[in-house]
């Protein structure tokens, strides 16, 4: 099976690297979908999660917050302000975090905490 070549890397650290099938991520445009053959790609990142298919056909999701995609030669790299792996994500402390922004009325604080929570399997995606 065709593989890509995945960077998903942080402002301060790389938060994985590795062959993949597929991968999804929300841009400017949309959802979208990279697979490898795709023809090349450079896009703004919306905050959201961001699900690799795995070579091995293991899936890993995170929880992305802005930055770029850029896609050429099978190599995708996904460059964000913030990224967490879901199994790094403290699930209730971002439902705190949801809770205190939805008080004070922050809807950027509030959809940051909606994907953290997203990524980790605990609230199901709404658009």
């Amino acid at each position: 099976m065709a593989e890509l070549h995945v960077e998903l890397v942080a402002a301060d650290r790389k938060v994985w690297s590795g062959a993949a099938t597929i991968v999804v991520a929300r841009t400017a445009s949309g959802d979208t979908g990279i697979m490898p053959g795709h023809t090349p790609v450079l896009s703004v990142l919306e905050t959201g999660p961001v699900t690799i298919r795995t070579a091995d056909q293991g899936t890993i999701v995170a929880a992305v917050h802005g930055g770029f995609i850029s896609f050429a030669d099978n190599k995708l790299s996904i460059l964000a302000e913030i990224a967490e792996l879901a199994d790094e994500i403290d699930v209730a402390r971002a439902e705190r975090a949801l809770d205190n922004a939805r008080t004070e009325a922050d809807a950027h604080a509030a959809r940051r905490a909606e994907v953290r929570l997203i990524a980790a399997g605990g609230l199901k995606a709404h658009h």
